[in-house]
């Protein structure tokens, strides 16, 4: 195929299109629910299911909200906001870009009865984009910059018995400058999609001991029937100090029936590993998704979590051909590409059955893994795809000043050889700014930190397409410090610097073709098949690789595709990544539509 029937298939003429545009208000059955009902606190549920608390108050609800054109504290509030969906979006109830010059202001009161004794209390963000203050009672109690990572701040010092006030000043650059944004733009279009800002996801606060578990990271040893529970507090000791040891006791579960417990006591150092057997191991995999759940009890903390014994590895199979493994078995990966968007509130899932429905919608498809793309969700999404049995690729959030799509995108697409081009020429692949690149390593060390106990997570990402790419082989090392028990997909789609785990390509336009070497072979993004639904499409512009008539076209031309597929497998294709799960704005290659109203296949 010829570079310029290529680039009419991708239509750029409407990617460059400054002109009018029709728009839909689509919304999904959930997010109806919420408009009808009118209803104020959504997302009630605990956010962490991986280290969850039972004292905890769900902040998520009405709070006041202004634009500024500077930082200071407004005089007057612009109006009242939905948390956690952003001022962006329908169910916000504002909708209302954010600008870069802009500031965004939050406030609500916070009714605390009594401070107890020994105390400490926790304000939780699931995530704010991009950048914030955090004021409580006018007292400067914390600041975050990453606009998908949680963060945790300590505002005991800062409350009072009564009525306390929180405020919350945010600031978002979004496209025009380095920081992580994924696929976010001012202006969208095409597969790019509206920017967002501010809070996002769930706000809570918990009442916790003076000596709290402040990070958990447990670790199956399924080779060994065991498993590591490394336990983080928040105060250190030596032997210098002559604190008393504290009490540890944990209990492991299967199916509600104690399997294991452990005792010891010990100071309350940065990081405790405590070991215990997993007798009778149950393996977890996406058909029997099994999960023992397992209770710390830390001093006079307690936190609850779960784990799965699995191990992920590359092993040549009977033939000698490199596959990916599951607990040491080869396990091809049918993968679907997955970047959470819903019409009325962007990133936000509106709830619980939403993010079930989409990754149930993917298991009865045919599909075992989804691929998340541009984006980190929602602890509880992946609670659901451990539970559910949904193996996971997590992308890291691509970064850097704009880029040059024709340079890092398009013409890599048809032109082979290109896809080797080094990363170290950080202005092509705009990371000229080295405060950029060292903001991605602080955000992706943050991001396999928070994900770290998700079990049906079994490869990351670092970068796709070469947005923002650089240093693959060092950022890879890096990665492999923090975790080294999963696979590693360095570069997804091409600027190969021989780095990671995987062979990965991306292949749009091209037969699909699988190639043996050294390394498992992924075709880690293909397909894109568009299809209109009449009176499901955000607008009247589209965006896809190629465009089908109805139905039935596009489930044979799915098929065919498929089917390709299945016979690679037997040349040492292990893993595929078909786009996508759902429509995202112009973009309509999913096999749902946006509003998740219609399944096309």
């Amino acid at each position: 195929m010829k570079i310029k029937e290529i680039m009419e298939t991708l239509q750029l003429n409407k990617l460059l299109d400054k002109g009018d545009r029709k728009y839909n208000q689509l919304m999904t059955p959930w997010g109806e629910r919420i408009a009808q009902e009118q209803t104020e606190v959504v997302l009630t549920e605990y956010p962490r299911p991986q280290m969850a608390r039972k004292n905890h108050i769900i902040l998520n609800g009405i709070w006041k909200y202004a634009f500024t054109g500077d930082d200071e504290r407004p005089v007057l509030w612009d109006g009242d906001i939905r948390v956690p969906f952003s001022p962006e979006t329908y169910l916000s109830g504002v909708q209302r870009q954010l600008k870069p010059d802009e500031y965004l202001w939050y406030e609500r009161k916070l009714m605390i009865e009594r401070i107890p004794t020994e105390r400490r209390l926790l304000l939780n963000f699931g995530a704010c984009d991009e950048r914030c203050r955090v004021y409580v009672n006018d007292t400067l109690a914390g600041t975050h910059s990453g606009g998908y990572q949680a963060f945790t701040i300590d505002i005991t010092d800062c409350i009072q018995v009564g009525r306390n006030t929180l405020r919350l000043c945010v600031q978002d650059k979004s496209d025009t400058s380095y920081h992580g944004r994924g696929k976010q733009m001012l202006k969208n279009g095409g597969m790019f999609y509206t920017a967002q800002s501010g809070l996002w996801q769930t706000v809570w606060c918990e009442w916790v001991p003076e000596t709290y578990i402040r990070a958990l990271r447990i670790t199956p040893d399924y080779d060994n029937d065991s498993v590591s529970v490394e336990i983080t507090s928040n105060k250190y000791t030596d032997s210098q100090t002559g604190q008393h040891p504290i009490s540890c006791k944990i209990l492991l579960f299967d199916q509600n029936r104690v399997a294991g417990e452990r005792s010891v006591r010990v100071l309350p150092e940065e990081r405790t590993v405590i070991r215990m057997d997993v007798p009778d191991k149950k393996s977890w995999t996406p058909e029997h998704p099994f999960l023992y759940d397992i209770r710390i009890i830390y001093g006079e903390d307690m936190v609850e979590s779960y784990f799965g014994m699995r191990i992920f590895t590359a092993e040549p199979d009977s033939s000698g051909i490199p596959r990916l493994c599951l607990n040491h078995h080869p396990y091809f990966q049918k993968g679907i590409l997955d970047q959470g968007y819903y019409p009325e509130s962007l990133l936000t899932p509106v709830c619980d059955e939403a993010m079930i429905f989409d990754i149930e919608t993917a298991k009865e498809k045919g599909f075992n893994m989804i691929r998340k793309h541009c984006k980190i969700e929602p602890m509880r999404w992946y609670y659901h795809c451990d539970r559910l049995g949904m193996l996971v690729w997590q992308d890291m959030i691509n970064g850097g000043t704009t880029y040059n799509l024709v340079k890092t995108c398009y013409i890599p697409t048809v032109l082979f050889p290109l896809r080797h081009k080094r990363d170290n020429d950080y202005g092509y692949t705009s990371r000229a700014d080295k405060n950029g690149r060292e903001e991605w390593k602080k955000e992706c060390i943050e991001t396999v930190r928070q994900l770290y106990n998700c079990t049906s997570i079994c490869t990351w990402v670092l970068f796709n397409e070469g947005w923002g790419q650089f240093d693959a082989k060092e950022n890879t090392d890096m990665v492999r410090t923090v975790d080294d028990t999963r696979i590693i997909d360095a570069h997804s789609g091409w600027f190969d610097q021989d780095a990671g785990d995987l062979k990965s390509e991306h292949i749009y336009f091209f037969e699909l073709v699988a190639k043996r070497g050294k390394k498992p072979y992924v075709i880690s993004e293909f397909g894109g098949m568009s299809l209109a639904v009449p009176n499901h499409t955000y607008s009247d512009r589209y965006f896809g690789y190629g465009s089908h008539g109805d139905m039935e076209a596009l489930k044979s031309a799915y098929e065919a595709l498929d089917k390709r597929v299945q016979e690679l497998r037997k040349e040492g294709l292990c893993a595929s990544v078909y786009t996508q799960l759902t429509d995202i704005e112009e973009e309509i290659n999913g096999i749902m539509t946006y509003d998740r109203k219609v399944v096309k296949l």
